[in-house]
C-alpha cells in the first residue's frame, strides 16, 4: 500500500480548537500518528457499521472511519462517538 489519505476530516479538531487549541493539536497529532500506521495493518481494526469500511478507535470518544483498497487507505470520517453514524 502506498499510504493513508486524510480526505476530510479533521473538522472535529477544528471544532475543539475553538475551546482548547492545545488539546485539539494533541488529538490531531494522535489521529495522524495512528492513521499513518494503517497502510501496514489496514485490517487491524474492527469492521465498520457501513459496508466496506473499518473503524479505528483513537480515544474512547473518537473514531476514524476508513476504507482500503490494494493501493491505499482513505479516511472517510473522523467522528465523535456522540455523532450519529451512519
Amino acid at each position: 500500500m502506498e499510504g493513508a489519505t486524510l480526505s476530510d476530516p479533521l473538522a472535529i479538531v477544528d471544532y475543539i480548537s475553538g475551546d482548547n487549541p492545545y488539546t485539539a493539536q494533541i488529538l490531531k497529532d494522535e489521529i495522524e500518528a495512528m492513521v499513518s500506521c494503517l497502510p501496514e495493518h489496514p485490517q487491524l481494526y474492527r469492521m465498520g457499521r457501513v459496508k466496506g469500511t473499518r473503524e479505528m478507535i483513537v480515544r474512547p470518544n473518537y473514531i476514524v472511519v476508513y476504507t482500503e483498497d490494494p493501493h491505499s487507505v482513505t479516511v472517510q470520517r473522523v467522528l465523535h462517538s456522540a455523532q450519529k453514524w451512519p
